[in-house]
């Protein structure tokens, strides 16, 4: 587990499970293998207003509906590339960050159906490393802006 995550978590005596998967790269391969419902299983997608990069947060099987984030954010909003985001989180993997913005000094933005759960899941900065926890916990430690800019994919 990425070690600034785990240092703020048992800082502020947060309960929480640390949970090993087999390799897996996508929110949704990662949610079956942890037999966690998508729906609690948090995905970052990294975009950009005005090229300042922003954490979007948001459940495995949703997608980001950019006129929806364009209006909770208040700018025109579009994708940032790996490339782009890559350096913002030291010691992660690409695709495997934790939806931590603050720990990176980068502006988040919550889904309201994320913050719908009782516990949430996400990758722990590794491909094979996911944290649970509960969502009140999560929210009183990165306080995010929550609102509703995604959709499910089917």
């Amino acid at each position: 587990m990425l070690k600034k995550l785990e240092g703020l978590l048992d800082q502020n005596q947060i309960k929480y499970q640390s949970l090993t998967h087999s390799l897996a790269y996508t929110a949704q391969e990662i949610a079956a293998l942890q037999h966690v419902p998508g729906k609690q299983m948090a995905k970052v997608v990294m975009v950009k207003k005005n090229g300042v990069p922003v954490m979007t947060v948001l459940p495995a099987p949703f997608r980001i509906d950019f006129s929806l984030l364009e209006k909770a954010l208040g700018e025109k909003v579009e994708m940032e590339t790996e490339r782009e985001f890559a350096d913002l989180f030291p010691g992660c993997e690409v695709g495997a960050e934790p939806p931590f913005g603050n720990l990176f000094n980068v502006e988040e933005m919550v889904d309201s159906t994320l913050a719908e759960n009782e516990d949430i899941v996400f990758n722990a900065g590794n491909h094979r490393e996911t944290v649970r926890m509960k969502y009140k916990d999560f929210e009183r430690l990165v306080h995010p802006k929550v609102g509703a800019f995604a959709k499910p994919t089917h």
